[in-house]
């Protein structure tokens, strides 16, 4: 039987290759880490031969658990941003950079590649990289994202998906070619780029010599997929309008469906994974993160022992605000000096305040992001959330009372990897596009949580106290970052 697809998702801290059924369910699952370092505050680099061997080790494992002949392809989701630079044979001439900031322009790069100004696009680790290190820059054979580097290792084929290179920040969104201006701008000719190949297409098919080595069949297909936060969405069933999703994780990162381009501050605009339309996607950086912090900076046994205190504050927290921007803030302001604030503290407030405060933060930070993706998008009929803040209650009770919509909780633990599956089903013919993959294969939603309407107007007053606490604090952080 080839009923068997593997969807591949390569984090920042591991790689994960997931056997999928027809159905979507999951039938083993192979994770292996790699170190990260950070030489220098704000750059983070990784040895793009760690993530080979742990793909390597991922797929072995898999082929050892699932019968080789069932698996039928091989789709690739990944961290995006991260590119290294190859010399002829293949091999890496740097260590992979993941973060890195520079300044260049704005709005050009903003309306053709969709990005505002940000740290996170390759474009401007380039452009430090033709000041810095010019000459291994004009050497490279290549310079390649996750996804082209998985590829050209098993295929022998330089390709990468259009929603793997969109967020280097190097494409022309509007006609999924690389940019010729931004191009040039990161000090690239364009014989050094990679293939470009739209989500679900064929890059190639295993090489004898990898099949061997991880025992599955050689000739397999492997198939254009796309960055890890596009491809998540359409493994928790976001693949057209209608529909956005929320993902509760360290960071907070959300997405709306939009059929035609349309750029701003508010949010990044994205290669849809379907490869029909676009993404709207706005990220809060200190998401669950915050929650933990807060827990480990008070003390507190749990974050389930300080849910539990919180819920019996009254709504606003007894006058507490918080501005959620601990590692600073990307949509809408894209500002690395912004910081966060606690706003309105007193001596009767305690951890418990403290605690709901940050969760009504982070909620009225998605509101406020929500609204402006919407202005361009209509309201979505249903936001589908995942990841690990749906297992805090208070937290989603909050989150949907802000939001004035229900949530409904998607049981899926690896909806990147789910996507990249999704995309490899569609691609082999089981289903005639990825969006009816996503309508097979998307489990349905555990859970429905609804806003309390008691707590609505409470929220929507102080949404608008929110609103200007960003402008009120951001010369102070500012000043204060050019002092420190």
């Amino acid at each position: 039987m080839d009923d068997v697809v593997i969807g591949i998702d390569a984090s920042t801290t591991a790689v994960k290759a997931i056997a999928f059924a027809r159905d979507g369910s999951e039938l083993f699952q192979a994770r292996e880490t790699y170190p990260l370092s950070n030489p220098a505050p704000g750059h983070f680099e990784q040895d793009a031969e760690h993530w080979w061997a742990a793909l390597l080790s991922a797929l072995q494992q898999v082929a050892k658990a699932i019968d080789a002949s069932r698996v039928k392809a091989i789709a690739i989701a990944h961290q995006r941003e991260s590119f290294t630079l190859l010399d002829n044979a293949g091999k890496p001439l740097i260590p992979a950079i993941l973060w890195l900031s520079e300044e260049l322009g704005r709005e050009a790069i903003r309306d053709w590649s969709g990005k505002p100004p940000d740290p996170t696009p390759a474009l401007y680790a380039l452009a430090w990289l033709m000041e810095h290190r010019p000459q291994a820059l004009a050497e490279a054979a290549a310079v390649v994202d996750v996804h082209a580097f998985f590829v050209h290792r098993l295929t022998g084929r330089l390709v990468t998906s259009t929603a793997s290179a969109d967020p280097l920040g190097l494409l022309d969104i509007a006609h999924g070619v690389w940019h010729p201006r931004l191009v040039e701008a990161a000090g690239l000719r364009p014989e050094q780029l990679p293939e470009l190949a739209a989500p679900g297409a064929v890059c190639g098919t295993l090489s004898e010599s990898v099949a061997a080595a991880i025992g599955l069949k050689a000739g397999t297909p492997v198939i254009a997929g796309a960055g890890d936060g596009q491809a998540m969405g359409l493994g928790m069933g976001v693949y057209g309008p209608g529909k956005s999703y929320l993902s509760l994780g360290s960071g907070v990162v959300s997405g709306n469906y939009s059929g035609t381009v349309t750029t701003s501050d508010a949010f990044r605009t994205l290669v849809s994974p379907t490869g029909s339309g676009f993404m709207l996607e706005t990220v809060l950086r200190s998401g669950m993160q915050l929650v933990d912090w807060i827990v480990r900076t008070t003390g507190a046994p749990s974050a389930a022992v300080l849910e539990k205190a919180a819920k019996d504050v009254a709504p606003g927290s007894d006058g507490l605000l918080v501005m959620p921007y601990w590692a600073g803030v990307m949509s809408p302001y894209w500002d690395g000096s912004a910081r966060g604030a606690i706003v309105g503290l007193s001596l009767d407030h305690e951890p418990r305040h403290l605690f709901r405060a940050v969760l009504e933060g982070i909620a009225l930070e998605q509101a406020i992001a929500t609204e402006a993706m919407e202005e361009q998008t209509g309201k979505a009929d249903a936001m589908i959330a995942a990841g690990g803040g749906t297992n805090c209650p208070l937290l989603l009770e909050i989150m949907a009372s802000v939001l004035e919509r229900p949530l409904f909780v998607s049981p899926v633990n690896e909806a990147a990897a789910l996507g990249a599956a999704m995309l490899a089903a569609s691609a082999i013919g089981w289903f005639a596009s990825p969006e009816e993959a996503a309508k097979a294969m998307a489990a349905r939603p555990a859970r429905q949580v609804d806003p309390v309407e008691a707590l609505v107007p409470t929220y929507r007053a102080r949404k608008e106290v929110y609103r200007d606490l960003y402008h009120a604090t951001r010369d102070i952080h500012t000043r204060l970052g050019a002092i420190t």
